[in-house]
């Protein structure tokens, strides 16, 4: 009987484990769609997935010759605040039934915009991240490439 507690334990723990490892896959550095940014996805202490801009393919305002800032955000305060190092996405968590990474946020420094966000493999190094605006099947889908 101890032996069989045993196994089934090691059983559940093995599933667990496999989850995780599904889950933290979508860790690492990707190149967006465009080729502009680069976004670094990263895991939360609250266990959430989020991610933030660690680099930008031309960092520096043409009209100010300073760090571009977020401009177009509409919380005047945050206009101040440099892209480059900027959390972007948070709040996301892993649907093993699914495969996906849903219920997070995506921030667009372009429009200052905010949308609703879920993201999933298209292969091993590609991520369809898809921003929309109540359903999913109205917004835009951007293929990232991983980068390390």
């Amino acid at each position: 009987m101890k032996f069989l507690l045993t196994f089934f334990s090691l059983i559940a723990l093995s599933f667990s484990l496999h989850a995780q490892q599904a889950a933290d896959a979508v860790l690492g550095v990707w190149k967006n769609g465009e080729g502009t940014g680069h976004i670094e996805i990263y895991k939360t202490t609250s266990g959430h997935y989020a991610g933030k801009i660690i680099w930008l393919k031309e960092p520096i305002d043409p009209d100010t010759g300073k760090p571009k800032l977020d401009k177009h955000n509409s919380d005047k305060a945050k206009c101040t605040q440099p892209v480059l190092n900027m959390v972007n996405m948070h709040g996301f968590k892993y649907n093993d039934e699914d495969k996906i990474w849903e219920g997070g946020k995506i921030y667009d420094p372009k429009n200052g915009k905010e949308y609703s966000c879920k993201m999933e493999f298209k292969d091993a190094n590609t991520l369809k991240v898809r921003g929309f605006i109540g359903i999913s099947l109205i917004g835009r889908t951007d293929n990232w490439t991983r980068i390390k």
